[in-house]
């Protein structure tokens, strides 16, 4: 197949593909070693060792205990988990404030709604043109009833880096508890819970070359965070249901190479990133990055005056190049972003802004080459108004 007629994905922020190394850990748990782990004979008990093995492997990696993660279906049940439960046992102490960024991926939105459905008094947090949350507001929004803080590691949509763990040392003065969304973090940043000062975690699978429907949350020892989840006794009598052992093999296998592999992996990633971000603005200067300062590697959001995103997808797709325009969980929504927004755009400028995402497995020919059609499908839908 020739260069040009190859597919080209530029959507890691949505998605990774499943790496195989990771795969062939998973495959014996879904065959040979296929018992349920709460199961008390010998099939239960070697399904539950992998579930063990992963479990410390990955609080070592994060410099966590081992009783302090708990597995979860991915990033959205973590993050809910985080929010819901922790501000419910929060308020059982006499602080039912809770603090979010206007920011947030749209897990912890949902929950932060649902908590002011519910009566839960909810600061949304501002930030500033580069979409970072200022550390005078969050002064500002704290109080003595403020019982959690959330604010994300690194957005979604933008891949701003946001500064949490200054937010931590506030909420903590506050008296609060502190949670960092880490899903979109974790690919490119090391997760240090003593580094982070977070009291809640969450990560997810599938952003780091693991699997679907595979995520953790860290919760500090000490910490409450009422489960969400009845019936059974597992993850310590906090979130009912079978364990999806393969899941969770995979989960720890693809974190652990990505740790392995950061530095070398993230090195790769930002020269694409570089490269395309070059030829694109060669060839159409009037384009405008979205967000600037401290950034993760792989994420770069672009406004094309005057172009709509979802016709621009639509060719860029007929082109053989994968993109969004912003989070996968609000990609059927016709609304403008709520991170571009908060940051500042108008409606207009929000509705002509694309996500390009990059992985490990992009070469910087596929960057010279989406840059091209990316300008060209620019200016042809510029043409045809």
């Amino acid at each position: 197949m020739k260069e040009s007629e190859r597919k080209i994905y530029f959507d890691h922020a949505a998605t990774t593909p499943l790496d195989e190394g990771v795969l062939e850990k998973m495959l014996p748990y879904f065959t040979a070693r296929f018992g349920n782990a709460d199961s008390l004979h010998s099939f239960g008990r070697e399904a539950m060792r992998a579930v063990d093995e992963a479990r410390d492997s990955l609080a070592a990696l994060v410099g966590a205990r081992p009783e302090e993660i708990y597995f979860t279906s991915g990033g959205t049940e973590s993050d809910n988990w985080a929010v819901l439960g922790a501000a419910r046992a929060q308020a059982k102490k006499g602080r039912p404030r809770v603090v979010i960024s206007a920011v947030e991926h749209h897990a912890v939105l949902s929950a932060g709604e649902r908590l002011e459905r519910a009566g839960v008094p909810v600061v949304w947090l501002p930030v500033n043109g580069e979409g970072r949350v200022e550390l005078t507001a969050l002064r500002e929004a704290l109080s003595p009833e403020v019982g959690l803080v959330a604010v994300m590691a690194a957005n979604n949509e933008t891949g701003a880096v946001q500064p949490f763990r200054e937010c931590a040392a506030l909420a903590h003065e506050n008296g609060s508890l502190f949670f960092a969304d880490g899903v979109q973090a974790a690919p490119y940043m090391p997760v240090d819970v003593g580094d982070w000062g977070a009291d809640l975690i969450s990560l997810s699978a599938h952003k780091f070359y693991g699997p679907k429907g595979a995520g953790a949350l860290y919760i500090r020892r000490g910490v409450k965070a009422e489960g969400l989840i009845s019936g059974g006794e597992q993850e310590r009598g906090l979130r009912g249901g079978t364990l999806n052992v393969p899941a969770i093999v995979g989960l720890a296998a693809a974190y652990e190479k990505n740790v392995r592999d950061m530095q070398k992996n993230n090195a790769q990633i930002l020269a694409v990133r570089e490269t395309f971000e070059r030829e694109l603005f060669a060839r159409l200067p009037d384009a405008k990055r979205n967000g600037g300062g401290e950034c993760l590697p792989g994420i770069l959001n672009v406004s094309f005056k005057g172009v709509d995103n979802a016709a621009f997808l639509s060719v860029m797709d007929l082109h053989g190049v994968a993109l969004s325009a912003g989070s996968a969980c609000a990609a059927a929504s016709v609304k403008p972003s709520h991170v571009l927004l908060a940051m500042g755009l108008t409606e207009e400028e929000a509705n002509s802004s694309v996500r390009f995402s990059f992985g490990r497995n992009n070469t910087e020919e596929e960057a010279v080459r989406g840059a091209e059609l990316a300008a060209k499908a620019a200016e042809r839908l510029r043409g045809a108004d």
